[in-house]
């Protein structure tokens, strides 16, 4: 496998991607989904009994992918629809399901960015135009970092999700370069480090856990946090 060198001298705007890169995902979703229970318990107590639990909220919201595969790039309507299936199948009112899910959206942009994410946005911010590229559904903005970013693109209000390359020449766009012109960052392989080598950009790949690459082409760099990619840089 070649391993190509990144060439920081080609480089005139950073894409990055948000969840699992500049926090971890997952404390995040099960705190949302515990208070969307708490929630339930009070307001839907027929619904709270039979998903008793925050994994059988998301089974359910699993269920939905298979049912509304239209909605696959939509991570908030698929959680929405998810809560009004099972407000449904408890025999609670559907319409609960917008205020529910707007408590459950509003504790996801909670986030406990990772220690070094400032200082790596703020140096980046400085000097490139940074474009947030999602496929979740964080709002930079109320998480309190939208000021590093020249936009924010996720795939609920693009239509596409990564590693789709449309998303990516999307992110180039709203910076104004050309593809070849954008580094992409971000901890999946797939959808993030492989998606932009397919978008024709440099891309780096964030492997905290110390994956094995899974692809033949293989990223421009790989890091094991932010520091790191900071560190490219000088």
């Amino acid at each position: 496998m070649l391993n190509p060198s990144l060439d920081i001298s080609r480089v005139r705007a950073i894409s990055i991607d948000l969840d699992d890169t500049l926090w971890p995902i997952w404390p995040t979703i099960t705190r949302a989904e515990a208070v969307l229970l708490d929630w339930l318990t009070h307001h839907a107590p027929a619904t709270a009994a039979l998903f008793s639990n925050t994994e059988a909220l998301r089974a359910i919201r699993n269920q939905m992918v298979t049912l509304r595969p239209d909605l696959q790039s939509d991570l908030s309507a698929l959680r929405r629809e998810s809560i009004r299936l099972a407000l449904t199948q408890a025999g609670d009112e559907p319409t609960l399901a917008e205020p529910a899910f707007d408590l459950f959206f509003a504790e996801r942009q909670r986030v406990d960015l990772f220690e070094d994410a400032h200082d790596t946005l703020a140096f980046l911010s400085a000097r490139y135009p940074v474009i947030a590229l999602s496929n979740g559904n964080a709002d930079v903005h109320r998480i309190g970092i939208g000021h590093y970013f020249r936009a924010s693109i996720s795939a609920s209000v693009f239509g596409v999700a990564k590693p789709d390359v449309r998303i990516f020449h999307a992110a180039a766009d709203a910076a104004q370069v050309q593809p070849h012109e954008v580094l992409h960052v971000g901890d999946d392989a797939t959808l993030d480090a492989q998606g932009a080598l397919d978008a024709g950009m440099q891309a780096v790949w964030i492997n905290t856990a110390n994956h094995p690459w899974p692809h033949a082409a293989l990223p421009h760099a790989t890091v094991g946090n932010l520091t790191a990619l900071r560190q490219l840089f000088s």
